[in-house]
């Protein structure tokens, strides 16, 4: 059964994307697509005076030899032309694919025919009744933005012991609240992130995952201290007694692929509507942990796929941390895991 309320919330959602009954919407989906997402954006599409058009794409077979989850790299499209066709002739997509294309191989093209993107998060759509649109998020992520642009250094301090310093020259800096109206452009539901992503040998440091502190590849909170070693990007030691350093140590170590320990991006939470606390309260198939991305005074550190960094793929590990403190040149912005008064709701 779709709630009504879900697709009011999509309905909304759109049109704060600037979508008009005149555009050509796609709803990109795949074979293992979460079908009451596909279903309630179709009939938010529909409820906007827009009539969707369906690509609709096999998911291919994970090879293994572990489950891939919230990657934001989907494989599948496979440089599948029929579909890009559809997709570079579109004003607007709703991406339902289960991890989404916001480092999958085909998104440049995608962006560069102008086509605007919005990423439904593979996760219930009930979480979305508690993510009211609030128009204030996208002028402080600008202006979290504009404050990434102009620093050449973030290092990032907790009282776990994290210290961790990212030379942000050649780096790409963006962010993302929620929504997006320019062409070429893509966000994620819910947003209220500001991200870097490193070029090539440009973080070095220690970073400690403290309890509280979230893996979101596994949807769990962390009970036992984590400590990894950065160098050149890459972590190159794992600390830790206990099973969430087994665990993170397997997992990595599964794919075989050295650019699974490098680092992804790097950044800070904005979104005061976002809950920590969300996750203990979903059974982990219904929850995708993009709101906990965006929680207000995370800093969220990942490894995996990079393309600024020339890096693609499958390993992948988002890490939202709590009580961390972000410097951008000295200049303070996350302070013990709170924001800075500048970047918060007036």
């Amino acid at each position: 059964m779709i709630e009504s309320s879900w697709v009011k919330r999509y309905a909304e959602q759109f049109e704060a994307c600037k979508l008009v009954s005149t555009e050509t919407a796609v709803v990109l989906s795949e074979t293992r697509s979460r079908p009451e997402i596909v279903q309630t954006a179709r009939l938010a599409l529909s409820q906007c005076g827009v009539a969707p058009v369906d690509v609709v794409v096999t998911t291919p077979p994970n090879p293994g030899p572990v489950p891939i989850r919230s990657t934001g790299a989907s494989v599948a499209l496979a440089a599948n032309q029929a579909a890009l066709g559809a997709l570079t002739n579109a004003d607007f997509i709703v991406d339902c694919t289960v991890e989404g294309l916001l480092h999958a191989p085909e998104l440049g093209q995608i962006l560069a025919s102008g086509a605007r993107v919005l990423m439904v998060s593979n996760e219930h759509p009930e979480n979305t009744e508690r993510w009211p649109h609030d128009p204030s998020l996208a002028d402080r992520v600008a202006t979290g933005v504009g404050l990434l642009e102009q620093a050449k250094m973030m290092r990032v301090e907790s009282d776990a012991g994290t210290d961790l310093t990212v030379d942000l020259f050649g780096a790409v800096r963006a962010g993302s609240h929620g929504w997006c109206t320019e062409p070429g452009t893509i966000a994620h539901w819910p947003g209220g992130l500001v991200l870097a992503f490193p070029a090539a040998a440009t973080v070095n440091g220690t970073v400690v995952l403290a309890p509280g502190d979230v893996n979101l590849t596994f949807k769990e909170y962390i009970r036992e201290p984590v400590a990894l070693t950065v160098a050149d990007d890459y972590i190159t030691d794992i600390e830790g007694v206990g099973v969430d350093a087994e665990l993170f140590r397997s997992y990595l170590g599964a794919f075989e692929e050295p650019e699974a320990y490098a680092v992804s991006h790097v950044g800070w939470g904005m979104n005061t509507s976002a809950r920590w606390e969300a996750m203990a309260l979903w059974d982990k198939a219904d929850h995708n942990g993009t709101e906990l991305r965006a929680f207000a005074g995370n800093f969220l550190y990942s490894t995996g796929a990079n393309e600024v960094a020339g890096r693609f793929c499958r390993g992948h590990f988002d890490l939202p941390m709590r009580g961390c403190t972000v410097s951008l040149d000295g200049r303070l912005v996350v302070v013990g895991g709170d924001l800075v008064a500048e970047l918060l709701p007036s």
